[in-house]
């Protein structure tokens, strides 16, 4: 008998999983169910449902899908899961010595580019090479930082449950997907007695070109890659070292002695901004990019140093997050979630975005439902990731806490009058205006504000009110 009820593949986007999907599917004895806990949809794109299960009824309890595919797979059955999947399901699956874990890795800059070329050509499977898209993209540092920082805080969460529990994982590279040894390897480990003479070719590999045929600004991301610790990139279950998730947005003064500590979903630009015309400089200027043992030097080089943060209204946050990334529909929106919310959560929201016909009482309507989501998404009740756009603003300074801790915190509502505090705690007798309107949707925010919005807001954030004293927001 089997030592496992079932399996779950541990991966991201672009690792070859589809790859290893149909090779698993190829055994007789195992079944791979797609991504059966993917926010936007259950199991595979454009299905109504997995087993009878539809998007509606998983979002509300996952745990009967899970139940579902222990029970009436053929076989040993499992599905594919990514760090943006209910998180809920990873939690039950990594304590349960009786789930099978399985562990794909790809070095994190060519899942990168890859899933940057699936974004641009919208191809995400290959069946016939005369279908393939070619596209040429650039390299982002920022983009790159934010996702490889994704990549290890999930590697490092599987891991640390898995030395606390005394588990152990079946560890496959992207490379050993073409080693049928490996994969019948991975089929013994799941139980399965069948083996494979040759593995499963209908779907090619995409893009097969080197790194330097796809990336205009190779020599740029050379530059850029070689700051970083190469060890850090690639295959090891170790995953060292375990960085801070917020460091590489901290913002130094190119000349003043500050260190901004951004909360996402705040004033971030305007203060930002700030910042550069305080040293009369660009903002491109402004030191990024830290890491915890060059800001623990910054720090150590410049005596006399104040860090701070800036606090935003809890409602107005969570307005700014609704309209940057929810209702918008170009660069900075959430497409996946976006959807999620249209579809699973009945949201008013035009499918091309604000227009002509979308009146204050529909957006007013929205909002709320965004509310209502966001305080299920907090409890960790749905299958969407918690964002930093909207996180609580104390669970985000805890964050940070376990790096370093700001000096001061600041309002936004008081950003002239403490800005001057910081100025003057570091010798500044004079300093610029910070921006007069750094929230561009507080005039729609005015219009349909009102007490039943101001206690959404509050059963939402609840933290925040009482450990910052907000008051209503009007």
């Amino acid at each position: 008998m089997t030592q496992f009820d079932y399996f779950v593949v541990l991966a991201e986007m672009r690792t070859g999983s589809n790859f290893l999907e149909a090779n698993l599917n190829a055994f007789d004895g195992i079944e791979c169910h797609g991504e059966a806990f993917n926010p936007s949809f259950v199991g595979y794109p454009n299905k109504p449902d997995l087993f009878g299960i539809t998007h509606e009824l998983r979002e509300r309890n996952p745990f009967m899908l899970l139940e579902t595919i222990k029970t009436k797979s053929s076989g040993i059955g499992g599905f594919r899961f990514f760090s943006n999947h209910d998180s809920r399901v990873l939690e039950a699956c990594l304590n349960d010595e009786r789930c099978a874990k399985v562990v794909l890795l790809r070095n994190p800059i060519e899942s990168y580019v890859s899933l940057k070329i699936a974004r641009a050509t919208d191809q995400w499977k290959l069946t016939n090479a005369k279908h393939l898209k070619k596209q040429m993209i650039d390299f982002d540092a920022d983009e790159f930082e934010e996702h490889l920082d994704s990549v290890q805080s999930f590697q490092v969460k599987v891991l640390n449950s898995l030395q606390k529990s005394g588990q152990t994982a079946f560890y496959i590279a992207y490379e050993d997907l073409q080693d049928v040894d490996i994969i019948n390897g991975l089929a013994r480990f799941l139980g399965c007695e069948a083996q494979l003479t040759a593995l499963d070719q209908k779907l090619k590999k995409q893009n097969p070109e080197s790194l330097r045929e796809k990336v205009g600004n190779f020599k740029e991301m050379e530059a850029s890659l070689s700051k970083l610790d190469r060890f850090n990139l690639f295959r090891t279950p170790n995953f060292e070292p375990r960085r801070g998730p917020v460091i590489p947005t901290f913002v130094a003064g190119k000349k003043s002695k500050l260190v901004f500590m951004p909360v996402r979903g705040g004033p971030v630009e305007a203060v930002t901004q700030w910042l550069a015309d305080l040293d009369e400089c660009a903002v491109s200027e402004l030191k990024t990019g830290f890491k915890q043992k060059n800001l623990r030097q910054w720090k150590a080089t410049n005596p006399g140093h104040r860090s701070f943060t800036v606090l935003r209204h809890p409602v107005a946050r969570a307005h700014a997050a609704f309209c940057d990334h929810i209702l918008a529909t170009g660069p900075g929106s959430y497409f996946e979630i976006r959807k999620t919310l249209k579809n699973a959560y009945k949201l008013p929201i035009p499918a091309k975005g604000p227009d002509s016909n979308y009146t204050p009482a529909i957006h007013r309507t929205a909002f709320l439902g965004f509310l209502e989501f966001l305080k299920a998404n907090l409890a960790r009740q749905t299958g969407v990731r918690v964002d930093p756009s909207w996180a609580s603003q104390l669970s985000v300074l805890q964050g940070m806490s376990s790096v370093t801790f700001p000096d001061l915190i600041l309002r936004e509502e008081w950003l002239r009058e403490d800005l001057a505090i910081v100025a003057a705690q570091i010798g500044m007798n004079e300093m610029p205006l910070p921006v007069a309107m750094p929230d561009p949707h507080i005039e729609q925010l005015s219009q349909i504000y009102d007490s039943e919005i101001e206690a959404a807001a509050r059963a939402v954030y609840q933290k925040d009110y009482v450990a910052f004293g907000f008051a209503n927001w009007r």
